[in-house]
């Protein structure tokens, strides 16, 4: 019988264990959460650029691993293998995610934006804040899809606490953060809408 078609007892290593139940049950349960999947025309490529050169690159490169590994015989011992099956249900579980989410995507164009003068998604947001010792502070994001939240770039999920105090705010307007230290007033300088 061909070794393919065999099931082996090897702790969960022959494509799927119990883990990818609770991953997948907790991805739907963010998408569940969010609700809609807003995203940048530009951030949507990129899922599906990340989602291709798992598929296309990534993926067949570990397969390959796999199989050379599994054809030097014993494979609870085997590092190239058990690494490899691991690594494997890591891009299957990312792949179903970006699937997931390129799928239930609905990008929004921030040229397409009319009301200039306001807070939405897909808006870059200068914005000061006093601190307690009376000094003051200026800051700029731009509100984006969770899927492209990069706080290091300056870049918030539209979901995020200081996201959701800005929206709608003109410039201005003196707004409230709610963060873990506490209520946080931050007063918007300046809106931007940078097309993608």
């Amino acid at each position: 019988m061909n070794k393919a078609f065999v099931k082996e007892d090897d702790g969960g290593l022959d494509g799927w264990d119990e883990t990818d139940e609770v991953h997948d049950d907790a991805e739907d349960a963010l998408d569940a959460q969010m609700g809609r999947n807003l995203i940048t025309p530009k951030g949507l490529e990129a899922l599906r650029a990340e989602l291709k050169h798992l598929r296309s690159v990534e993926r067949p490169k570990v397969v390959e691993v796999v199989s050379w590994a599994a054809g030097n015989g014993d494979r609870s011992e085997n590092g190239d293998y058990i690494y490899g099956k691991k690594r494997l249900r890591e891009i299957d579980r990312r792949m179903r995610y970006l699937s997931k989410r390129i799928d239930t995507a609905e990008p929004v164009d921030t040229a397409l934006q009319t009301h200039l003068d306001k807070v939405f998604f897909g808006a870059t947001v200068t914005y000061a804040e006093l601190h307690d010792d009376g000094s003051e502070s200026e800051h700029t994001i731009r509100i984006v899809g969770v899927d492209e939240a990069n706080t290091e770039a300056g870049a918030v999920s539209w979901i995020s606490p200081i996201a959701k105090a800005l929206m709608k705010a003109e410039t201005g307007d003196a707004v409230t953060v709610h963060t873990p230290q506490g209520p946080k007033e931050i007063e918007v300088v300046a809106i931007r809408y940078i097309a993608d």
